[in-house]
């Protein structure tokens, strides 16, 4: 359940796969001039997570990403960014969620200094405090519960991010030099691990995005993870503008009991115009 919250606050594709011994590929990390760049300090999206089973359908809670460009003695000049999620009170009588997820990372090609999340959902509790290392380790310490913090040494690469780095990162990928169908594999570090996420571009599709309309978009899919929440066999269709803020718009997963779906409620301070409206 735990990871189901963290994949539908953050619209990210979520196969997650540990990573094995044989060397997989990585996804090109380069450097994006501000001129390039998606998105810019003070934009804010924020999201409406949706559930239906049957005749049922209805609004259970929402995420915020904010994002700041800052410059401080630890890191420098660099962007910090959070996410913060919640259900709605009502739904907190059948499983409250209050989630915090923060990340600071290099303006110059998006890879992160350092991450930090507070999980509360239903009884479960977990706290995470990464360190980015410049050989690509990571200082990680973990606490799960009431439990003592546990230190470790995370082995990264170039292209290991945190999962909140990862949302804006990949928003500044050239979608238009990737192939149809095909898994692109990219690396992320939570906890105490480093797993490894693929995902697929469909191609480009009209979508109506509830509440604002018809937008122009690009699709991918990734395959989710065996658990608690889904058997294995689902996909998690994501629906990105198709201009230059490439923003996730929409989202949906069939789950074991009913399916997620997530949307665009509302923005502030996108770096481009939401050009890609149909009507």
């Amino acid at each position: 359940m735990r990871y189901f919250l963290l994949s539908i606050i953050l619209f990210i594709s979520i196969n997650f796969l540990k990573a094995q011994d044989e060397e997989r590929p990585c996804i090109t990390v380069r450097d994006v001039s501000d001129e390039q760049r998606a998105f810019a300090s003070g934009e804010v999206l924020v999201y409406k997570i949706n559930y239906s089973w049957g005749m049922v359908k209805t609004d259970v809670g929402e995420a915020t990403a904010a994002l700041e460009r800052v410059n401080d003695s630890l890191f420098g000049d660099h962007f910090h960014a959070t996410v913060e999620g919640h259900t709605y009170k009502f739904y907190d009588m059948f499983f409250r969620v209050r989630d915090f997820f923060e990340s600071r990372f290099s303006t110059i090609n998006g890879r992160p200094f350092y991450f930090h999340r507070n999980i509360a959902e239903g009884k479960y509790r977990m706290i995470n405090h990464h360190y980015y290392n410049e050989d690509y380790t990571i200082d990680a310490t973990v606490k799960r519960k009431s439990s003592a913090e546990r230190d470790t040494l995370l082995v990264g690469r170039e292209c290991t991010f945190d999962l909140v780095s990862l949302f804006y990162f990949a928003r500044n990928i050239d979608f238009s030099t990737v192939e149809k169908g095909v898994e692109q594999p990219i690396s992320f570090a939570i906890d105490d691990e480093v797993f490894e996420l693929y995902y697929r571009y469909i191609g480009e599709e009209v979508k109506k995005i509830p509440e604002l309309g018809r937008y122009k978009t690009l699709k991918f899919a990734a395959r989710v993870v065996a658990g608690e929440v889904f058997t294995g066999e689902e996909e998690l269709i994501i629906w990105v503008s198709n201009d230059n803020n490439k923003v996730p718009l929409m989202f949906e997963t069939p789950i074991i009991v009913g399916k997620v779906n997530g949307r665009l409620h509302r923005y502030d301070n996108l770096k481009y115009p939401l050009s890609g409206k149909i009507d």
